[in-house]
């Protein structure tokens, strides 16, 4: 994903990090973009570099021969009535069972990049499931910042039901080991760490990808093994991880925690160029499939 980079200034990236995570709105963004930049041509650029480049970043092609693809609603009573999502299974697998992952959205809904990251999962012999909390507004429209704003709307509530609806639909299907991880990103992190206070042992292994942490009140319910990544600039979730920590050691869960050197929050995002940082990506993915091998893998 060569593409030419300019310096962007680390007030820019950080207003885009609180931009997207609708902290503040996009007058506001572009304000303060403008007044870090050393010209308007100077602020295009800036904006245009911390948009996502979904081309670029690909890594697995939809039609990888490898992989099979294909979209499927889950139903979800309980929430907004159902839940569509992109599940992905390798073709090599045939019709053995593998244990299965929940891959969870930023809260843009489900993008090219996370349906990417769930590609690259399954390509590590794992059933892959990437639901859309945006379902119920329409899904994903195919542009972050209108995914954004949809977000919003979502009856935050009911799509917590819905995305536990799917997790629990694709630890049972039969072509599943019934092992189930989740990882997710931002919100999707967050929901990660929900999911495991939720699930207890229907759950096998969490990794929350800069993800809020749970009620710390809730930390023992957990069963899962849960792993999470953060980076060392994104102060407020670095901040809060010395409690997490120290809960599920209280608790006896089994976890580790890293915090990657300068690395900012969506670190992992390697279609957001400027945030991305390919040193901590890769250490944190290759830990994660090392993680979901250990826990979750059938040993059978």
């Amino acid at each position: 994903m060569e593409q030419t980079k300019i310096q962007i200034p680390a007030e820019a990236v950080e207003a885009y990090t609180q931009y997207i995570h609708g902290e503040i709105d996009r007058r506001s963004f572009m304000s303060r973009v403008n007044k870090v930049a050393v010209s308007t041509v100077a602020a295009a650029a800036i904006v245009d570099q911390l948009m996502p480049n979904y081309a670029a970043a690909q890594q697995v092609s939809p039609s990888d021969s490898r992989l099979k693809t294909e979209y499927a609603t889950v139903p979800s009573p309980n929430g907004n009535g159902s839940i569509k999502g992109y599940l992905v299974r390798p073709t090599s697998a045939g019709a053995n069972k593998l244990p299965a992952i929940l891959v969870i959205h930023e809260n843009r809904g489900l993008n090219p990049h996370i349906e990417d990251i769930a590609r690259r999962l399954a390509l590590e012999n794992f059933m892959t499931f990437a639901p859309d909390g945006l379902t119920s507004v329409g899904g994903y429209p195919g542009d972050d910042v209108k995914g954004g704003e949809l977000f919003q709307k979502v009856d935050r509530a009911k799509m917590s039901e819905d995305l536990y609806a799917a997790a629990m639909w694709v630890k049972s299907r039969p072509d599943s080991t019934g092992r189930l991880g989740v990882t997710g990103f931002c919100f999707g992190g967050g929901i990660s760490n929900a999911l495991a206070t939720r699930m207890g042992s229907d759950l096998a292994a969490a990794v929350p990808f800069y993800g809020g942490a749970p009620p710390l009140e809730d930390v023992p319910k957990i069963k899962a093994a849960v792993l999470v990544h953060h980076g060392s600039e994104d102060k407020r979730l670095v901040d809060a991880w010395p409690a997490y920590d120290a809960a599920m050691k209280a608790a006896g869960v089994t976890h580790e925690g890293y915090i990657y050197p300068n690395a900012v929050h969506g670190f992992n995002n390697d279609a957001t160029p400027q945030r991305f940082n390919k040193a901590a990506s890769d250490e944190a993915m290759k830990r994660t499939i090392a993680w979901f091998n250990k826990y979750v893998r059938a040993t059978t």
